[in-house]
């Protein structure tokens, strides 16, 4: 181990210094070995911290990925390593705070130690609440160009937030392994990350444009003498909020294989003739639709099944209210909000296939912990975002999207806050590929800390076909 590259690194949230490249543990999630070997992967787990990658990332979904988090502190007590974990909460309608502390209480008691990361489309929305917010782990690659091309690098630059950044080798496509390569067919000969990512390289363009992407990568790893995988790393590496990348292991027995190869990222730089070439190439890109994080959030679903089947269990909800239109019953969704029985409405009430959802501000749901009054804080933009999210919720669960809506009225307390509240409804409806009927006034709000209020009308089935008259 004495003779490899030392990995680069980097001080999160003030204190916690970590490698610039996380062992990511996704493949003990399944799909990729039939079983793990606790023991061996704990033995593995030296081989990676003694060469400097002492930091390891997972969520509570990947497999035995905390347990062998857990078994080796036990074992290994002295040697020293971080740890960062996710609760991935299930679609089963249970959203209370006691849910989340049992969540990160279990992560703890697997590991010992715990951190949660968020979800990129609302980091924002979070920071605005009054969160602090570290760090932000969303897919970026050199063919995933979302993170900067997008408005997060933007918003994680302004905010000191830092990216932890995964597909940075989309699965291992990035290599010598497919250069000149055909186009994969049998797509069940591919393990869970080569289906997901082959979704990506399709949505970005095809195999033609990822193979001249390929070719130039090859060429600038020749110039350096490394992997076609280095060059990828570094491109990813040097996007400036990127704080870390986190690359795949399965913690076996030949783990140690690939950590020379991972480390080579840290051995060279690219220079002004590296970049234009790797820019040149990516001319021939498509955008992937969306912001970081919307391939598990709208189609198309970049994963590996094309949908979220692995990643939400479907619930009771959808089954009843489907019986109850059937008869012809009208369906009331409630909140829980305490105004709801004092004034004696409902969030949203569903007659046939009509949904209309009552006028919705941010308020603190059980459980909302934060230093700010409402959730957005006193930021236009991010309240009204607050707001169409919990608008969507009860649309939802009456059994429509927000593709549905076809009317908006929106509210608001400032007319100087007019751009931003338009923007955000904006960029929600953009998401969708619709443009609701909309209405859009000032009014003396109840509650000082309220910006924006906002009703909202929604016929199901109606955003399955869009017809645009000029």
């Amino acid at each position: 181990m004495a003779s490899l590259h030392r990995p680069e690194r980097t001080t999160m949230g003030g204190s916690l210094e970590i490698p610039r490249m996380l062992n990511g543990l996704w493949q003990l999630a399944g799909g990729h070995d039939d079983k793990v070997d606790i023991l061996a992967a704990t033995a593995a787990m030296d081989l990676l911290i003694e060469a400097g990658l002492d930091t390891f990332d997972m969520a509570d979904h990947y497999g035995d990925a905390e347990l062998v988090i857990g078994q080796h502190r036990q074992q290994k007590p002295t040697r020293q390593a971080t740890a960062f974990t996710k609760w991935c909460p299930a679609e089963n309608g249970i959203k209370s705070f006691e849910q989340a502390e049992a969540a990160v209480d279990r992560a703890l008691t697997r590991m010992g130690q715990g951190l949660t990361n968020v979800d990129a489309t609302h980091l924002e929305l979070l920071i605005r609440s009054g969160y602090s917010i570290t760090t932000n782990q969303v897919s970026c690659s050199v063919i995933d160009r979302r993170l900067v091309r997008g408005r997060l690098s933007h918003v994680c630059a302004e905010h000191r937030v830092g990216i932890l950044a995964y597909g940075t080798l989309l699965g291992g496509f990035l290599s010598e392994n497919w250069l000149g390569q055909d186009e994969p067919q049998d797509k069940q000969t591919l393990n869970w990350s080569l289906r997901k990512y082959l979704r990506f390289i399709h949505t970005a363009g095809g195999w033609a444009s990822f193979q001249r992407v390929l070719q130039v990568l090859a060429a600038v790893a020749g110039k350096h003498q490394v992997s076609i995988a280095a060059v990828a790393t570094r491109w990813v590496l040097d996007v400036p909020v990127v704080s870390a990348v986190i690359v795949g292991s399965r913690l076996s027995k030949d783990s140690g294989k690939y950590t020379a190869s991972n480390l080579a990222a840290f051995s060279f730089s690219l220079d002004d003739e590296d970049r234009e070439l790797i820019v040149r190439a990516q001319e021939g890109l498509r955008d992937i639709p969306g912001d970081c994080g919307d391939e598990y959030r709208r189609p198309p679903f970049l994963t590996a099944t094309g949908d979220l089947r692995d990643h939400i269990k479907g619930s009771d909800d959808a089954r009843k209210v489907s019986e109850a239109i059937a008869k012809g019953q009208r369906v009331e969704c409630r909140s829980g909000g305490k105004w709801e029985a004092i004034a004696g409405y409902s969030r949203a009430v569903r007659i046939g296939d009509t949904i209309q959802v009552s006028g919705t501000t941010t308020y603190q749901s059980p459980g909302f912990q934060s230093s700010s009054k409402c959730i957005g804080g006193n930021c236009p933009r991010s309240q009204t975002v607050a707001v169409l999210d919990i608008i969507a919720r009860s649309i939802k669960k009456l059994g429509g999207n927000m593709s549905d809506v076809v009317r908006t009225r929106v509210i608001i307390r400032n007319e100087e806050d007019c751009q931003a509240v338009s923007e955000a409804h904006g960029w929600v409806f953009k998401c969708e590929g619709i443009r609701p009927s909309n209405t859009l006034t000032t009014a003396g709000l109840i509650g000082e800390e309220f910006l924006v209020e906002i009703e909202a009308e929604a016929v199901v089935g109606s955003g399955a076909f869009v017809l645009l008259i000029d």
